[in-house]
């Protein structure tokens, strides 16, 4: 055999093999998410971090609008399209998507240990047995004030309702600040910042929502109905026309520095962190008295589950156990902070703001918001009743106990419970 022969055979060689092991390794993995405001993060900060520890598995995040993501995604999946790990939305949607077969039954994944039961609620099927995408990270709600503002009025941070109420009244009297920035004319917030907000403290959190869910409590019952006779006692303090007030008012009122509190969630850091010209700190809803078990809205918000027609399943499952990892939880919590990792692993946050949020986590027993699982399937539909209803309470235009009233009884014209 000629010398050339044989070099060219060798080059040859070499080449397929080179090729075969570029084949046998080169498995690109694309994300669907609403998420357009995190690429970067992903691009830069996440994906690389994942890449370097598995060589051979490329990542894409490509994600879609997100009035448009439900839409995009069911044409996806329908059209054999979708890319192999689909960013889920919290209960019901998710859940539809699993019942259908789109989404892989991810219980047994390696890191779903590292997760609780309320963490994992979110994407699991009603009883529990399966779950279908790994949590990533909720929010938390409580109050943000305006540090300057307690600090020029003497006020200290109020753990119990009275000393809430006296910080309101003192700044109030004071006349410099709005002593707390929330309107009801976009409904939600009403009942997002307001009723979701203080609501736990009153219904014990997950026993009182798994009760509302079994039918052993009622919405007309005290404990539910109580979390109203506060909100309407806001009324006096959410300044002229908070009736007409949109969430983006709300948001510019504290923002200025005209309001000394805002009924919060933590999805707000990152916006007041570029927006607010002073120092910020952190509450969470005050209990009745001091000793008492505090109860945080601590809600599941995002997850990330496998597509059951994915091509590379095995490579996907690797990247959901890195998902479900401590060094994921890290690098995601701190890069978007407000949005917290729900991994069982404590995270230290470097914005104070947020480290102040997650360590509620370490007093208070956490929850989730109380419409989101199973009740709100039928019509009327429990959590955009309760927007209606929280509203009416804080504008004066229903009682409490009538808001309460109204609900249970939408309720029990579709839902029965499980006995």
């Amino acid at each position: 055999m000629t010398t050339k022969l044989l070099t060219a055979l060798l080059l040859g060689t070499s080449i397929l093999g080179s090729a075969g092991l570029a084949h046998a390794e080169d498995v690109t993995l694309n994300i669907e998410s609403w998420r357009g405001d995190d690429l970067a993060i992903w691009k830069d900060k996440l994906i690389p971090a994942f890449e370097a520890k598995n060589p051979g598995i490329k990542v894409v995040f490509a994600p879609s609008a997100p009035t448009e993501y439900d839409a995009a995604l069911g044409a996806k999946l329908a059209a054999g399209s979708a890319g192999d790990l689909i960013t889920c939305r919290p209960f019901d949607k998710s859940l539809e998507l699993f019942k259908k077969g789109n989404l892989a039954d991810l219980s047994a994944l390696p890191g779903m240990e590292n997760f609780s039961p309320v963490a994992k609620s979110a994407w699991q099927t009603d009883d529990g047995k399966a779950s279908f995408c790994v949590p990533m990270a909720s929010v938390i709600h409580g109050f943000i004030y305006n540090k300057d503002a307690f600090d020029k009025l003497g006020i200290k941070v109020p753990q119990t309702r009275d000393e809430f109420f006296a910080a309101l009244d003192k700044i109030k009297a004071d006349g410099t600040y709005i002593p707390m920035a929330m309107g009801t004319k976009d409904l939600w917030e009403a009942a997002t910042m307001g009723y979701q907000n203080i609501g736990p403290n009153y219904w014990k959190g997950e026993d009182g929502r798994k009760a509302l869910i079994k039918g052993d409590q009622k919405l007309t019952d005290k404990d539910w109905v109580a979390p109203y006779e506060e909100l309407a006692k806001w009324k006096p303090y959410l300044g002229d026309g908070f009736e007409a007030q949109t969430y983006p008012d709300s948001q510019n009122l504290f923002t200025l520095g005209r309001a000394a509190i805002y009924p919060a969630g933590s999805w707000e850091i990152g916006l007041f962190n570029t927006q607010a010209q002073f120092k910020m700190g952190a509450f969470p809803p005050p209990v009745e008295k001091a000793g008492d078990t505090c109860y945080i809205s601590d809600h599941t918000d995002i997850g990330m589950g496998l597509n059951a027609a994915s091509k590379h399943a095995d490579a996907a499952k690797t990247f959901l156990s890195w998902v479900a990892s401590p060094d994921f939880a890290t690098i995601y919590a701190n890069a978007l902070p407000g949005f917290f990792s729900l991994n069982s692993a404590p995270v230290k946050m470097q914005d104070p703001l947020a480290q102040e949020f997650v360590s509620w986590r370490g007093k208070c027993k956490s929850t989730i918001r109380s419409t989101y699982q199973i009740l709100s399937r039928g019509t009327p539909n429990l959590e955009n009743e309760t927007w209606v209803e929280s509203a009416n309470v804080i504008n004066g235009t229903d009682t409490p106990e009538a808001a309460a009233k109204k609900l249970q009884t939408g309720l029990d014209s579709w839902y029965k419970p499980a006995k």
